[in-house]
């Protein structure tokens, strides 16, 4: 009889109990035993076989409708130390584990794939990819899932933000979640007309001052000013901060990592740092106004997945079981125009680092030509154009020359 073990890496991500319960299902329904690894290798890395489940029918039926993971989750990295590595190793043979699913992001992959080459002919690991970051290298156009139930909630937020901008006449610096790529920040922007939208793929992985960014920010609510809208919301990419020039980040020498090695962008205070340096810059316009700073992420992990993640990870579940019982392993499972398709591990690995790459926003699209044509952003030909440049100067104590040389100079 097959053991499949189930493990979850990672930040939580809306669907995630939707592969549980699709997996355990059709592994059950083939006679196969289901065992559910709590916190993702946490455990397994101290050699502790205790901290499992068995998962049966009954306990997992409905629990595609939840939000969270009910086998939780972690960060737990056993790549980085071979006693780690070893101890999961025989942990999951002594499980009686020859079947792996693991559910997650970038990271997770890599430990899963990892942990599977060094179990050998004793294990066949297969990996359901998750985040909300929407960053991992699928095909274009294809979603990881949870990312369309966040996007979906965080769009929620900023619509409502905006509502309340434009009554009580304020500005909002949104933060939106996401370690590396700009998917998340930009779909909910966009989605919600957000008045402007920074991501970090805009600098084509240059170093950008923590100053330019907020002149940035301080155009768009100058512009929109002058447009007769002195109120809105600016979203801000999370992964910003990592193109941040160095001289700014050298203010924060005890930014702390994660397991993987990442800088915690959710330490470093980028809403309040540009916030303050662009309330300094509207000084010399003369604008004065309230603006308040507000991260989101946190809260979009967690909600009950919508109607598309539901079926979503239903579907890539069913297909990681049928997949480890056809014989296949080292692979990621991946849904394309309605067809499951196994992509093997060697093609998504970054040959520069031998960890999985990142997909980032692809800033050559036309959908993503549309989601800045559609923001209030102050362009040189604003002040080219005289009517344009005469209303923007109207509401600044600058003169239109003095507005080129400090956006544009």
């Amino acid at each position: 009889m097959a053991t499949f073990g189930i493990l979850v890496g990672g930040g939580p991500a809306p669907g995630i109990n939707g592969v549980i319960s699709a997996a355990t299902l059709a592994a059950r329904r083939r006679g196969a035993r289901v065992i559910g690894c709590l916190q993702g290798f946490e455990w397994l890395m101290k050699g502790d076989i205790d901290h499992v489940v068995d998962l049966g029918v009954e306990a997992v039926s409905r629990i595609h409708e939840q939000g969270g993971s009910i086998l939780k989750t972690s960060r737990a990295n056993p790549t980085k130390d071979p006693a780690n590595l070893d101890r999961v190793v025989d942990a999951l043979g002594r499980l009686g584990i020859d079947h792996l699913i693991s559910i997650g992001g970038d990271d997770t992959c890599f430990s899963a794939r990892t942990v599977g080459a060094a179990a050998g002919n004793r294990l066949r690991v297969v990996h359901v990819p998750k985040t909300i970051d929407n960053d991992l290298p699928l095909p274009p156009g294809i979603p990881t899932f949870g990312f369309e139930t966040a996007r979906a909630t965080a769009a929620g937020i900023v619509g409502t933000l905006l509502e309340d901008a434009r009554t009580a006449g304020r500005w909002y610096v949104v933060v939106m979640m996401g370690r590396n790529a700009g998917h998340l920040a930009l779909g909910a922007g966009h989605s919600a007309n957000a008045t402007m939208t920074l991501v970090a793929e805009e600098y084509a992985g240059a170093k950008v001052s923590l100053d330019r960014m907020a002149r940035s920010v301080e155009g768009a609510i100058l512009k929109s000013t002058a447009e007769g809208r002195p109120y809105g919301v600016v979203v801000l990419a999370e992964g910003l901060g990592e193109c941040l020039d160095p001289a700014d980040l050298a203010a924060f020498p005890d930014l702390p990592r994660d397991e993987h090695g990442h800088l915690r962008l959710a330490e470093l205070p980028l809403g309040r740092l540009v916030r303050d340096r662009v309330e300094k810059g509207l000084k010399l316009h003369g604008i004065k106004t309230t603006m308040v700073v507000k991260d989101v992420g946190y809260e979009l992990r967690c909600v009950a997945p919508n109607a598309f993640d539901q079926e979503y990870t239903r579907e890539l579940g069913a297909a990681a079981v049928a997949t480890l019982l056809a014989g296949h392993a080292n692979v990621m499972i991946t849904r394309q125009n309605q067809r499951i398709v196994p992509i093997p591990f060697d093609q998504i690995l970054d040959p520069r680092t031998g960890k999985t790459r990142i997909r980032m926003l692809d800033t050559t699209t036309e959908s993503f030509a549309s989601a800045m044509a559609l923001q209030t952003r102050l362009a040189p030909s604003d002040l080219d154009e005289p009517r344009t440049a005469d209303a923007i100067a109207a509401v600044s104590k600058l003169g239109v020359a003095e507005l080129k040389q400090r956006f544009f100079g």
